[in-house]
């Protein structure tokens, strides 16, 4: 047997170290991905006038994210039969006060220092750990993979296929095999209009592996120019409709995305907003129990003294009991607002936070209805994609349209070969060999009813697509103008409430200055009506809070700082908030009337039937005729207020004392 020497010819040896090198670029890791992604989202935040809005994901190493068992056909399942199971029965003689209690210290740190958030610290945290913020991120990141997916089915991709075959051909008994190997380096692009052409550089080797013969290995190569393009089906713009699509669609995810920002940063205000709320109802029980339990005991002294009847004490006894229960809920429901709000701002559930009280009110806009109608139509981004979303339907139209022209392709290739008669061409391509080629591709539409029933659906979507915007146009205007009338109603209802607080403060203040004179049920009925007063009051601070937010959104007046605070417009003030709640004194801070003082008012000769007539006649603005007012030292003389510096406000007091958002 002659030994063989076989030759390996550079283009081979050439085109598969490239080959190796690309299967160990594979593995490099996606950072150039990363780069390439974060740049196009910086783009197209800024097409929007979005501002650096573009979120930057680094992609973790593939291998990192693998399981153990991620290919197990059976997951575990945990579920433990019953007798599995155990229940222990707590002690109903338990003292279960003293457990809420524990309950309330325990989300509250139980003395330990406590993260206290602030709402710039809310919205912050909100867009760096929100679960919500970072699904919609994602969206938008994905919407930017599919384009760039397209963007590179556009562009210049090479391709490099290797195929060796082993052939054998028998004659009695004795075979002769034949290895040949075909390598094909290639690059494609696709045309603006339609069609594509493509490049090739083929090469062929051959060999008889039992010949002796020394001439049997043979190789060649050449190069090969084609295309086609399409005449009338498949040419224009409809060629290019994934890319239009897919351009188009980053667009409307970029605007989906500053639009969730502001409506998210809108919807975490709500949830701060409730839980001031919340807190201030908790204050305003505080007060009325600890209001009731000093009418309760006034009560037992009088009961004990004769001068009540026993039935009097179980009134207070009553509502003192319904204020204690519903202090209870109150704290579980604040608990609760918080656990969930730690949930929604992706923290541990068991880390003690608590929130800070708000040192700013929003100005309320001074705008007609109709004028935030044309600013929402005008800069509400989620509007601008369903009217964008139409020109895609009548593209749609367009292109089924094209669908039912004729096919009448043109296609054509130039090859340029190594000289067919030399045993190894190598890459000396010889012009003298160049074989062409050209052709017409007619088709006519002689079955054109799918394409047909085709154009049907896209004309009916496009109509749908028409009302849908009308709608939601209409939708838009609706909303604009009801968030200038809720800020409206809101700023009433918490006007009304404001005075009636005062009103019942007013009422509470003159019962405890004639305690001796009013029955309890009269205390209990002012003590509820005070803390109904309070509470409206707080509700509507909310609901004007949440208002001009919403008015904000619903116009697309909204702006997010890329950091995720709130950015006020130019000209939209912030007032600085000191506190808003005047509390009802307690009787030791009440300056008593002359002549009130005493056990007994009906023991004291000043306090007369005539005299408490005439203090409540003046206190209502009246005074009995031909006489004149008494001295302010006089007994039974009202007591004189000291007037208010001009434009201060005269419920506000310092910080933490009066407001119960901020008492805590």
């Amino acid at each position: 047997m002659h030994a063989r020497n076989y030759r390996y010819p550079h283009g081979l040896v050439a085109m598969a170290a490239a080959g190796m090198a690309t299967i160990g670029g594979c593995n490099r890791g996606l950072s150039d991905i990363d780069r390439a992604t974060n740049r196009l989202l910086a783009q197209r935040a800024d097409t929007i006038n979005a501002g650096p809005i573009a979120p930057v994901r680094e992609t973790p190493d593939p291998r990192t994210l693998r399981e153990k068992d991620q290919n197990s056909m059976e997951p575990g399942t945990e579920n433990p039969a019953f007798d599995d199971l155990s229940f222990t029965p707590a002690d109903e003689a338990r003292d279960v006060a003293a457990r809420l209690d524990s309950y309330s210290k325990r989300a509250l740190g139980d003395g330990q220092d406590i993260r206290i958030l602030t709402i710039t610290d809310s919205f912050r945290l909100a867009q760096r750990s929100g679960r919500e913020y970072l699904n919609a991120e994602e969206d938008y990141l994905l919407a930017a993979i599919s384009l760039m997916i397209e963007r590179h089915l556009w562009g210049p991709r090479f391709f490099n296929d290797t195929s060796a075959t082993l052939s054998a051909e028998g004659d009695s008994g004795n075979f002769d095999h034949t290895l040949g190997i075909i390598n094909s380096l290639r690059t494609t692009k696709r045309l603006p209009y339609g069609g594509q052409v493509e490049a090739r550089w083929v090469w062929r080797a051959t060999e008889q592996l039992r010949s002796s013969v020394t001439d049997q290995y043979r190789q060649s190569s050449e190069i090969i120019l084609g295309g086609s393009i399409p005449l009338l089906r498949g040419a224009g713009s409809v060629a290019r409709e994934d890319l239009i699509q897919a351009e188009r669609n980053l667009i409307y995810a970029a605007r989906a995305f500053e639009d969730f920002r502001r409506s998210f940063l809108v919807d975490i205000a709500d949830d701060y907003f409730s839980l001031l709320q919340t807190r201030s109802q908790i204050a305003n029980q505080e007060r009325q129990i600890e209001s009731l339990r000093r009418v309760n005991d006034e009560t037992q002294a009088k009961v004990d003294a004769g001068r009540e009847s026993r039935f009097r004490v179980a009134i207070v006894e009553n509502d003192l009991l319904s204020g204690i229960a519903a202090l209870a809920s109150l704290r579980e429901q604040y608990i609760l607002q918080l656990d969930r709000f730690k949930v929604r701002l992706g923290l541990d559930p068991k880390e003690p936070i608590d929130i800070a009280p708000l040192d700013f009110e929003l100005a309320e806009p001074d705008i007609d209805e109709y004028d935030a109608a044309a600013l929402a139509l005008e800069y509400r981004l989620d509007l601008q994609n369903q009217r964008d979303r139409v020109t895609d339907g009548r593209r749609a139209v367009a292109n089924a349209q094209n669908n039912l022209l004729p096919d009448l392709d043109i296609a054509g290739d130039v090859a340029i070969p190594t000289d067919p008669f030399a045993r190894e061409g190598g890459i000396a391509f010889d012009p003298d060999y160049t074989r062409y080629s050209a052709g017409l591709d007619l088709s006519l539409p002689l079955d054109r009813k799918i394409e047909r029933l085709s154009l049907k659906r896209a004309t009916v979507q496009l109509e749908r697509q028409v009302r849908t915007y009308e709608r939601a146009r209409d939708d838009v205007v609706v909303s604009a103008r009801s968030a200038v009338r809720q800020i409206d109603r809101s700023r009433f209802a918490l006007t009304l409430a404001e005075q009636q607080v005062d009103l019942n403060r007013e009422r509470v203040r003159e019962q405890r200055l004639k305690s001796d004179l009013v029955d309890a049920q009269s205390i209990v009925d002012s003590e509820n009506s005070l803390l109904r007063a309070e509470n409206d009051r707080d509700r509507a601070r909310t609901d004007l809070r949440n208002a001009i937010l919403n008015f904000l959104l619903v116009t697309g007046q909204m702006r997010v700082a890329p950091t995720g605070e709130f950015q006020p417009l130019p000209g939209m003030m912030l007032e600085t908030k000191a506190g808003d709640v005047l509390p009802v004194p307690e009787p030791d801070q009440i300056r008593p009337t002359p002549g009130a003082e005493g056990e007994k008012p009906a023991e004291n000769p000043d306090l007369t039937p005539d005299a408490v007539e005439r203090m409540e006649q003046e206190r209502d603005g009246g005074r009995p005729e031909g006489e004149q007012p008494a001295p302010p030292d006089a007994p039974g003389a009202p007591r004189q207020e000291p007037e208010p510096a001009p434009g201060s406000d005269p419920e506000s007091a310092p910080p933490g004392q009066d407001d119960p958002e901020q008492s805590r």
